[in-house]
């Protein structure tokens, strides 16, 4: 790694997914720089309120700036506004966990939860938040790929790797067929469901979100649960409430400069798919 940018940028997203903190040395072997290095952008980051050591000698964490500016950035784009009514009724109808996850780029991103589950069960997935989506591991994923054609798919599956950089389920994809035989059934059955995949025990359904006006495709929507009672007739049921809100999210969107920002920027062809 080389860089002064870069390295700086892999420290704050090393040190995101690590709140609880992380000492120099462990920083500089993760990202394989000199620890000199490692102590020297700390110190500045520090100096500017990006990170703090949490005692003499100790382990460097994140401040809360970095997370409020995000916060800010998210909640001046009005996607919020937008999607958390929808989101908590569309978990009070189904009693699971529903997350909004955002195309920006090249990448897919949750950025709104709410959990419907009131008793027994549940899957509270508290530090996805702002992650990017794992494709080819995920339900969201697969309800995006599956409006791309299969080349496109395999681009972005390239560029992100087919194995998520964490611990995933038994069930979680091993070969680019696989990938592709669940992206063909997502098509003709409306909805991506995935099992076991991206957390053992798991399971969950997808479909993409399109703008209302031009049918571009700037989101998905998932329902999650243990996967004992979101089982696959389960999931047939919530198709339609899936769907319903869904729809609504991309009818609203037209009130969020976010997901119109790239209107005008070339882009892939993304077709909402029959079925």
């Amino acid at each position: 790694m080389s860089g002064v940018m870069e390295r700086t940028l892999s420290i704050l997203e090393l040190l995101g997914k690590h709140p609880e903190g992380v000492q120099v040395s462990a920083i500089a072997s993760e990202l394989d720089m000199p620890a000199s290095a490692a102590h020297r952008l700390l110190k500045e980051l520090s100096q500017y309120g990006y990170v703090r050591q949490l005692r003499n000698q100790g382990d460097y964490a994140l401040t809360i700036k970095l997370a409020g500016i995000g916060l800010a950035f998210l909640a001046r784009t009005g996607v919020p506004d937008i999607a958390q009514p929808i989101l908590d009724r569309l978990a009070a109808d189904s009693r699971e966990l529903v997350r909004l996850s955002v195309i920006d780029g090249e990448d897919l991103v949750w950025v709104g939860v709410a959990q419907g589950a009131v008793a027994g069960l549940r899957y509270d997935p508290g530090r996805e938040q702002g992650i990017k989506v794992h494709l080819a591991g995920s339900a969201g994923g697969h309800a995006w790929l599956s409006t791309l054609t299969d080349e496109q798919a395999l681009e972005k599956i390239g560029a992100q790797g087919l194995r998520a950089d964490f611990a995933m389920g038994p069930g979680a994809p091993t070969s680019i067929p696989e990938v592709l035989a669940s992206l063909a059934d997502t098509r003709k059955r409306g909805y991506a469901t995935m099992s076991d995949s991206y957390h053992a025990g798991m399971a969950a359904m997808a479909v993409p979100i399109f703008r209302s006006e031009d049918n571009a495709v700037i989101g998905c929507l998932s329902i999650a649960g243990p996967g004992v009672r979101v089982t696959p007739e389960l999931m047939d049921q919530f198709h339609p409430l899936l769907r319903e809100a869904a729809d609504e999210i991309g009818g609203a969107s037209e009130a969020s400069f976010f997901f119109n920002r790239n209107r005008a920027l070339p882009a892939e062809t993304e077709t909402r798919q029959a079925g």
